[in-house]
């Protein structure tokens, strides 16, 4: 069954559910949008299913930046209240308030 609603949104701070590092949401795709390539450089036993929104996050961890492309159940809402120190933030989102980051464009 495809499910086509994302549960995180645009500016939510989240962190991965097995992995030490958390990140933005910048951008959500319905289901799968990568490559077979990458999908297939996942180890059987953890592949997600395909079929389950993936996110884009602006990501941080102890060591680097970068960016992020994450299955739905690999996530979960970061609780710290802390904000993201990643040198991109500041291209897509407003300061961090409340627990967010507001878009500092709008779409269409």
């Amino acid at each position: 069954m495809l499910k086509s609603r994302a549960k995180y949104h645009l500016g939510q701070v989240l962190r991965h559910r097995k992995h030490p590092f958390r990140g933005v949401v910048f951008d959500v795709d319905a289901m799968f949008s990568n490559t077979d390539e990458w999908y297939e450089n996942i180890p059987e036993e953890s592949r997600p299913n395909k079929e389950q929104p993936f996110y884009h996050l602006l990501a941080e961890n102890d060591q680097s930046y970068y960016v992020a492309y994450v299955s739905e159940q690999n996530l979960m809402p970061d609780e710290t209240g802390e904000p993201v120190s990643h040198p991109d933030l500041s291209d897509l989102f407003g300061e961090f308030e409340d627990g967010f980051y507001p878009l500092q464009f709008n779409l269409n």
